[in-house]
């Protein structure tokens, strides 16, 4: 991927957002577990960075995918690893289908406040018995008349405690013969609908800024206008959301990654142990450049992916790559830099024992590691009976 002057430009924009209205305050949204979405996200939709692969009379930039790559890569900078998330879903998760297959009536009153940071979007596809396993969802949306009616529940739902509208994987029939993805359908539903109960926010271990909810549909009456696409395609159009969401993980994480092991540098050079200063021991110096040839592995893994997204080409095994590798890499320094810091990298306040719990979580969310393997196995040829996601 050729960065270009245009995706510098973004890039630095993007990285002058964050250093000036969200790290003074990270430290605070982390303590009280949830982030002013409204307040971020309007800010952002006025710079354009909310809609950048959205069409211009959405209100998008219409550029293409290596612009948002550019952004997610600058939103690294965050201190905290909720904040890329939480705005990762209002751009790179909750929209991707909207914006390709939603009606005329959705575009307008749901993707274009969403643009503009007027709305906050939700993904809701994880249930309790179904996380990685999506077509083992049991949450139900039946027809009546010109109504849908949902029942069920979601779990793990960023922004969910104040997100206007969420996009919605939901059963709309009984299963297909020979297949569990058949009877499977996206809808916007807004989370102001009577029956919604969101009232509880879990209490995580890392991306602690980033509100996460359950919530609960008892007989939620939608338009069938709401309807995203085709009725029966949701698992194909959630299958190529989540695309973009791993592409777009993967490239959040980067600069993360970096600052960590910057960071460790800094301390290691200051530190003293046995005469000399930590980063003065081989091994040290050794296992930091070996850390960060890693980092620039990934780098490539996703600008490969990209290349090729933005050529138009599958890029289900590339992007499943980029995922798994990313976050794998994530566990790896973070984990070999608090070890580094002894007994002050255990401390809560430390910013590589911030890293270490934020990034955990890209081993699971957005596809667990052995999904992503099953996946690379599967287009491989290497056979068995994993699905293809």
């Amino acid at each position: 991927m050729n960065f270009t002057h245009e995706h510098r430009q973004l890039f630095e924009t993007t990285r002058q957002f964050v250093e000036r209205e969200i790290n003074p305050h990270a430290a605070e949204w982390e303590k009280a577990g949830v982030w002013p979405a409204r307040e971020i996200l309007k800010k952002m939709g006025a710079l354009g960075l909310l809609g950048i692969n959205k069409p211009a009379e959405l209100g998008g930039l219409g550029l293409d995918y290596s612009y948002q790559v550019a952004f997610a890569e600058a939103l690294g900078y965050c201190r905290v690893g909720g904040l890329p998330m939480a705005i990762g879903v209002q751009t790179d998760m909750a929209t991707p289908a909207l914006a390709r297959y939603g009606n005329d009536y959705l575009k307008q009153n749901y993707l274009k406040p969403a643009i503009a940071g007027e709305m906050v979007a939700c993904i809701g596809v994880s249930e309790p018995g179904a996380g990685s396993d999506v077509a083992a969802i049991k949450t139900t949306a039946r027809r009546e008349g010109d109504e849908y009616v949902i029942d069920g529940q979601k779990m793990w739902i960023t922004n969910g405690t104040q997100g206007d509208w969420i996009c919605l994987l939901a059963n709309t029939g009984e299963p297909v013969a020979g297949s569990r993805h058949g009877n499977k359908s996206l809808i916007v539903v807004p989370l102001d609908a009577k029956g919604i109960d969101r009232r509880t926010k879990l209490d995580k271990l890392g991306q602690r800024s980033s509100d996460t909810a359950i919530i609960f549909f008892d007989g939620v009456r939608v338009p069938a206008r709401h309807l995203i696409g085709e009725q029966g395609k949701g698992f194909v159009y959630q299958m190529q959301q989540f695309q973009e969401e791993r592409l777009f993980l993967s490239a959040s994480i980067l600069i993360a990654m970096e600052q960590c092991i910057d960071t460790t540098v800094e301390y290691t050079r200051q530190r003293q142990a046995f005469g000399q200063a930590i980063l003065d021991n081989q091994y040290v110096q050794f296992r930091l450049a070996e850390l960060r040839t890693e980092i620039e592995a990934c780098r490539s893994l996703v600008y490969r992916a990209t290349n090729e997204l933005v050529a138009g080409q599958d890029v289900t095994l590339m992007a499943s790559m980029a995922k798994l590798k990313t976050a794998r890499v994530a566990r790896r320094v973070a984990d070999g830099c608090l070890q580094f810091w002894g007994g002050q990298g255990f401390m809560w306040d430390n910013p590589v024992s911030q890293f270490y719990r934020d990034l955990r979580l890209h081993s699971i969310g957005g596809g667990a590691d052995e999904v992503m393997l099953g996946i690379i196995s599967k287009r491989l040829g290497f056979g068995g009976k994993t699905r293809r996601n």
